[in-house]
């Protein structure tokens, strides 16, 4: 089980203007907040993973690595498109819009954006947890 992820960030204020409203509609809590980071996951639910943003501790500048995404699951292709609305309407950029991706599997449907600091999340549906 992953405990958590953090991503990296240059501008925390920025930062929780693109993720607090993702997580909201996500319905993820915010756990623990400071001046130099923010997490995001179930407040009571210590074995549900966690997701930090902030600034990083070497006190060097954030940045970010080529091939890194962090993926959340969805049972619905319009959970999928509302939060890529709210990525893009909150400073996020596009990395692929919302849609079948036939190549990975018959049913995979996702989204791909970029957050101001350029860290990549996907919005994905699997094809076995499709609502019918």
């Amino acid at each position: 089980m992953i405990a958590y992820t953090m991503v990296g960030t240059r501008d925390l204020e920025k930062a929780l203007t693109f993720y607090d409203p993702l997580f909201a509609e996500m319905g993820w809590d915010v756990c623990w907040k400071d001046d130099s980071c923010v997490s995001y996951g179930k407040e009571t639910d210590l074995d549900f993973p966690r997701f930090f943003v902030g600034y990083p501790f070497d006190g060097q500048a954030a940045s970010v690595g080529n091939g890194t995404m962090t993926a959340f699951q969805f049972a619905a292709p319009e959970k999928v498109d509302k939060l890529y609305e709210i990525a893009i309407s909150n400073g996020g950029s596009d990395e692929g819009a919302p849609g079948y991706r036939p190549q990975y599997a018959e049913g995979f449907y996702a989204a791909y954006v970029r957050d101001g600091d350029g860290n990549k999340l996907a919005f994905v549906v699997y094809p076995d947890e499709e609502e019918k």
